[in-house]
């Protein structure tokens, strides 16, 4: 059958439908406001107006004022800005709605990266036996977070959900419905919510999505690349961040922690009640109708019970579930036995956990731990961890935290603020977890900014310190840093070669997982470093591992956007190359990837198969394709360098730090009540160190600047054009599908970019040069890349996703042109003596972020 290129599907299914329902969308009364939904169109042509003839946003604002009102007072006019803002928040969901109806449509299910794909390749290429083989070692782990870079309340994401589905059925008068319970659902959040609610929120995407969804794939590997037979490997695990996530949310207490690892539990019991019952009515004959009445009571109580505690054990769940499977396929001709097969995969794969709930902590946070330790110890008089320990010398510090044991109590502590007590507490959490839960419930333990061997051995002692003498649990360290990056192998060859943490890693099976982040080192080094130092670092760190024969395992700490780890994840994962292990996929999902790349079971599926395709791919079709030769090694760490040292100039720029606090809207992420954790890491004055990745890529995104993710690239490019070498970058893009991938990613940072909205602050005293320097990048960047692709147009070769972004930025200029509008006049207000007209208009920029934030999608 003919398929239309993926652009016409998108444009057909998509943007004619987002025309046809928003023209609907518009013409609805919404708390008696009849007048908006028409003016709104008309704002949006005069601000598309206004920028190509160079007026800035209040000079817009006002001539749709002046064009389309009659003499409205300030307070008219602001009111009208407010109910634009609110029918554009509201515009984003209905854009979002159509795009994920579309998802199956646009996106071909059995094309390029899909399980369908992998099969037709393995068998065509004759490597069936090696793809199974790799398929009963291989995992892929998404980690959902609560970072806070989305804002959809429950009731907008049922909503999302209900409108996918009226779109797809074309069921006008339920779209309707669904159109004007929109317009009236509020989406500001008066409080910032607790990091229980984030993680209930996060769970709906668990019970309604992913089981469903990891099901599906599990059994297609199971049935068409395995014959039905066992695989004896889960292949798709889950991790969860909220309610476990400690670095700089004091929220998150030992208590919520209990209370999301129970909610999870309960979820999965219920999950698991709802489809025993489904069950009940097929099994009614003899031999397993009891059975499964009885699996289907235990459940229910198990799931409704306050505890989620479950008189039936998960093996005894799993064996009366066999024994059914057994009676069916002797005694009734296996009726009903795919059934009873899916209820069994989903067991094995969920367990009573659903999914590893990890605890994190930073590093300077267990320094301070280990001095209230010490005083208890002193207190208590054992002596377990000297007083004079910060003296020593490195080697004996790692003698005594890789010795000490006891049995320390949260009791002891005597300060209730202090982070002794709560992290101790959460160690003994973590047993609790595991005793109710299942090893699998809460078994990592991960250390931000680690820079040295100590900052991943005092959690391993605290660990011991708790009675825990051979701990069930993965200590994960995470270096995030261009300097932590670097020192990484050492660190790690320092705790290989250590016997007692050598001997707790053969307990674990001689695997170490290591997490490295993006965010904070493209805020650190920049976009091209930061990707560069983590690519060299897991090199380095694959080789150390295989010489001390430990299998390492790489938690990719990614966002949304391609300054914070994001963009086309699966084409990197499958660019890494023989010299890298990939024997396991695990990042991080956060904010408004998680509802755009999993919201619904199609993109779920579809992702998730990517990601699967990617590890194979690497594997099996690319295995040893993708190493940089000696050449392509030495170009690509002189851009690095050269964009490196770029983007540290550009940093130390005494107009950089009072750019953002000033001209952007970083202070405003904090009052937007859409994550649980404050936007910086303590209470000092503002700095790059203690200021948090997402406010920081966020800022610049409202700015339409984007410059964590371009910033420097143009330059380092630009030098090999200078010296007359380009042929040597554009050998390194024919050869480097990671290097491809970078730059691409770039692209979609620079798509994303839209500076007619700032350059009035080009003629700005203080700003002016600064603005300046980063436009000229910009114009750098973009033409470098444009030359080493041949593209005419960014993003050429991703037409769709090209056409998504500039509809998503066509919808939300309004919104920021009002955002520009009203940071001027905070600007113009700010030391005068008129605090109500300025509480106004900072409302109004903090109103403005939640609709960018979204239409964005992944914030860049």
């Amino acid at each position: 059958m003919h398929r239309e290129p993926k652009l016409e599907r998108f444009n057909e299914n998509v943007l004619s439908k987002y025309q046809i329902y928003n023209s609907l969308f518009l013409t609805l009364p919404f708390n008696d406001i009849r007048k908006t939904g028409s003016l709104l169109p008309l704002f949006q042509e005069v601000c598309e107006e206004g920028f190509k003839k160079n007026k800035n946003p209040s000079e817009i604002v006002e001539a749709f004022f002046r064009k389309y009102l009659d003499d409205p007072s300030e307070k008219d006019m602001n009111d009208l800005l407010f109910r634009f803002i609110q029918y554009i928040e509201r515009q984003v969901v209905l854009f979002d709605a159509i795009e994920d109806a579309a998802f199956p449509i646009v996106n071909n299910m059995d094309g390029i990266g899909t399980l369908r794909n992998i099969k037709e390749e393995t068998e065509s290429q004759n490597q069936n036996e090696k793809l199974r083989e790799f398929l009963t070692r291989f995992k892929v782990r998404p980690t959902l977070t609560a970072h806070p870079t989305q804002f959809y309340p429950g009731a907008v994401l049922g909503i999302i959900t209900d409108l996918d589905r009226a779109i797809q059925n074309d069921d006008l008068v339920k779209i309707k419905q669904l159109l004007s319970q929109l317009g009236k659902t509020p989406f500001f959040k008066k409080e910032k919510p607790t990091p229980l609610d984030e993680a209930i929120s996060l769970i709906w995407y668990f019970e309604n999505v992913f089981y469903q969804s990891v099901s599906k794939i599990y059994s297609y590997i199971q049935q068409n690349m395995f014959d039905g037979d066992s695989i004896g490997n889960e292949i798709i695990e889950l991790g969860f961040w909220p309610g476990g996530d400690r670095d700089g949310n004091p929220f998150v207490t030992t208590d919520i922690t209990l209370q999301v690892a129970k909610r999870l539990k309960s979820t999965i019991l219920f999950c698991y009640y709802r489809d025993a019952r489904k069950l009940k009515r097929r099994l009614t004959f003899e031999g397993v109708n009891e059975t499964i009445e009885e699996i289907e009571r235990a459940l229910y109580e198990g799931a409704v019970s306050e505890g989620a505690t479950i008189k039936l054990s998960l093996e005894e769940l799993k064996g009366k579930l066999h024994a059914i499977r057994e009676v069916l396929i002797n005694k009734h001709q296996s009726l009903f036995l795919e059934e009873v097969d899916d209820l069994l995969n989903k067991v094995n794969l969920f367990g009573y956990h659903l999914a590893t709930l990890d605890i994190r902590q930073d590093s300077g946070v267990h320094e301070e731990v280990l001095s209230e330790i010490i005083a208890v110890c002193e207190k208590r008089g054992d002596h377990l961890i000297p007083k004079n320990y910060k003296e020593l010398s490195d080697k004996e510090q790692i003698e005594i935290l890789t010795k000490v044991t006891g049995n320390l109590s949260a009791d002891e502590f005597d300060s209730e603020d202090g982070m002794g007590k709560a992290t101790i507490s959460s160690i003994h959490a973590m047993k609790q977890i595991q005793q109710s839960n299942g090893e699998k419930g809460a078994n990592r333990y991960i250390i931000s900014h680690s820079e040295v061997p100590q900052s991943v051995l005092e959690p391993f002692a605290f660990l011991r310190l708790c009675g825990w003498d051979e701990p069930s649990v993965d200590i994960i360290p995470l270096f995030e840093t261009v300097p932590d990056l670097k020192a990484s192998p050492q660190v790690m060859e320092t705790l290989y070669s250590n016997p007692v943490y050598r001997e707790h890693l053969e307990r674990r099976g001689n695997k170490q997982t290591i997490m490295l982040g993006f965010s904070d080192g493209t805020k650190d080094g920049g976009y091209l470093m930061a990707n560069w130092s983590i690519y060299k670092a897991k090199q380095e760190l694959t080789q150390i591992s295989r010489e001390y024969d430990i299998k390492v395992t790489f938690f990719d700490g990614r966002g949304g956007p391609p300054a914070r780890g994001g963009g086309k994840t699966h084409q990197f994962y499958a660019s890494l190359g023989s010299a890298i292990e990939n024997e396991e996929i695990q990042l991080t999902v956060q904010g408004q990837t998680i509802s755009s790349n999993f919201g619904t079971q199609d993109s779920c599926q579809y992702n998730l198969e990517q990601l699967i395709s990617a590890g194979v791919s690497n594997e099996i079709f690319n295995h040893g394709k993708n190493n940089l030769s000696d050449d392509d090694r030495a170009t690509m760490v002189d851009l690095a360098e050269t964009s490196y040292n770029t983007y540290m100039e550009f940093k130390a720029h005494p107009r950089f730090i009072p750019y953002l606090e000033k001209m952007s809207t970083l202070k405003y992420y904090a009052k937007t009540n859409i994550g649980s954790r404050p936007s910086k890491r303590n209470n000092n004055a503002l700095n790059l160190d203690n200021l948090r990745a997402i406010p920081f890529v966020g800022s610049w995104s409202q700015l339409k600047q984007n410059v964590p993710g371009f910033f420097g690239v143009g330059t380092a490019l630009k030098k090999y054009e200078e010296k007359g070498e380009f042929d040597k970058v554009k050998q390194l893009y024919n050869n480097s599908i990671f290097f491809k991938t970078l730059l691409e990613n770039s692209m979609m940072s620079l798509t994303k970019s839209f500076f007619e909205l700032t350059a009035y602050m080009k003629e700005d005293e203080e700003f002016g040069e600064f603005w300046q320097i980063i436009h000229d990048e910009y114009l750098r960047s973009k033409e470098m890349l444009l030359k080493v692709t041949g593209y005419k147009e960014l993003m050429e070769n991703e037409p769709a996703m090209r056409a998504s972004i500039q509809a998503r930025e066509r919808i939300v200029l309004p919104l920021l042109t009002i955002q520009q509008h009203a940071l001027r006049m905070v600007q113009k207000l700010q030391n005068g003596s008129d605090s109500e007209r300025l509480d106004e208009y900072e409302k109004m920029v903090t109103r403005s972020l939640y609709g960018n934030i979204n239409a964005s999608r992944n914030s860049a």
